[in-house]
């Protein structure tokens, strides 16, 4: 037996018992907990919005049976109630992303590099944060999750080609922003 298959048939035996609930939790409880906190970048609120998926998932349980795919449908309530609790998105100004590529700067090589590593993922997660909500949800399904297009297309309720082309254009975005503090920080004009 397929491990979605296992997954589907314990979130239908959740009807029956709060065993089968138990195992589909666990199996899934990090795939929805990463997508909420994709949306809503807050450790609290995307706690709180995987356990108001899972009570979702209770509700809506006997739909289960002819959904193909456990895992994306799944993602796709997931996304819906984080998006459902999305205050508006903290601002980051450019100076905190140019406070952080200052230092990434000043860092050396060496034994250093993992910190590097860190504070360029830090940067990268800051001007994430920056882009509008319909560039940084699908860049956050393929980065975080991994998700396929098919699958993003799913949860996102949208077609393919617009999930490939968000993707390619906030890719496109972030490396502009990237290359712009780097070159005002290196002095290259």
């Amino acid at each position: 037996m397929s491990g979605q298959a296992i997954v589907s048939e314990a979130i239908t035996m959740a009807g029956a018992d709060e065993d089968g609930l138990e195992l589909a939790v666990r199996e899934h409880a990090r795939l929805v907990y990463r997508v909420t906190y994709s949306v809503l970048r807050n450790h609290h609120d995307a706690e709180d919005a995987t356990q108001e998926t899972f009570i979702r998932v209770l509700r809506y349980r006997r739909q289960l049976i002819g959904v193909r795919d456990p895992r994306t449908w799944l993602a796709r309530i997931a996304w819906r109630v984080a998006a459902g609790r999305r205050r508006k998105p903290p601002e980051v100004s450019l100076g905190d992303v140019e406070a952080i590529a200052v230092q990434l700067r000043s860092m050396t090589a060496g034994a250093e590099a993992i910190v590097l590593q860190k504070e360029m993922s830090g940067l990268l997660e800051k001007l994430m944060t920056t882009l509008p909500a319909k560039l940084r949800g699908p860049l956050a399904l393929s980065m975080v999750e991994e998700l396929s297009t098919a699958d993003m297309r799913a949860v996102l309720g949208t077609s393919e080609a617009a999930v490939r082309s968000a993707l390619f254009r906030s890719r496109q975005v972030l490396r502009e922003r990237l290359a712009t503090i780097l070159d005002s920080k290196h002095g290259t004009q």
